[in-house]
């Protein structure tokens, strides 16, 4: 198929995680407009409430090709990254989404706060929290992928992202505690 920036081809499960992003803020924009601006409210609870699905499409896709006999590739480790990352903070992008939605385009509710001090540094604890548990869902999925395959040669890689994914959960724990030591202050 195609090429994606140096040697890294973009096959199948490439392709895949493309569409699940893609599928993950298209629904999440039908569901706002659903909500809002038809005043649909359980039609858009329910295209939001559609966005894991996405999820296990990618999580059964990405098993088949490895169970079909395909060496694990980076993108293999990405999609369960993807999947940890879209399962852990997918509430917290809802509302994101959400706040900013009514404000920017339906011109109602509260401007979204810009976090400084104390309070950005106990919000970025807690997104590191979702970070420990997008880490345990995606090592999870690696782990169940290596053991599916049961051949370390196809699935080095897989074993390689969970080394790195430690290492980044780890610089990650470094700088929210940074905050809490040397805390954001506002600009002026």
């Amino acid at each position: 198929m195609g090429k994606l920036r140096g040697s890294v081809e973009l096959n199948f499960v490439g392709w895949m995680i493309v569409i699940s992003e893609v599928g993950f803020w298209v629904l999440i924009l039908a569901g706002l407009l659903t909500r809002y601006i038809f005043k649909l409210n359980r039609l858009g609870l329910f295209l939001l409430a559609l966005t894991p699905v996405i999820d296990a499409i990618l999580l059964i896709a990405t098993s088949v090709d490895l169970y079909r006999g395909a060496t694990a590739t980076q993108v293999h480790g990405v999609a369960a990254i993807y999947i940890g990352v879209s399962v852990a903070f997918g509430k917290s992008m809802f509302a994101w989404a959400d706040e900013r939605f009514q404000y920017y385009v339906m011109k109602q509710g509260p401007k979204p706060v810009k976090r400084y001090g104390m309070d950005y540094a106990k919000h970025y604890f807690k997104s590191w929290g979702q970070h420990v548990l997008a880490y345990l869902i995606g090592a999870g999925i690696l782990f169940g992928l290596i053991y599916l395959i049961n051949d370390p040669s196809r699935t080095e890689v897989l074993s390689g992202f969970l080394k790195i994914w430690t290492l980044v959960l780890g610089i990650d724990f470094i700088f929210a505690v940074s905050h809490f030591i040397w805390p954001t202050k506002a600009k002026g």
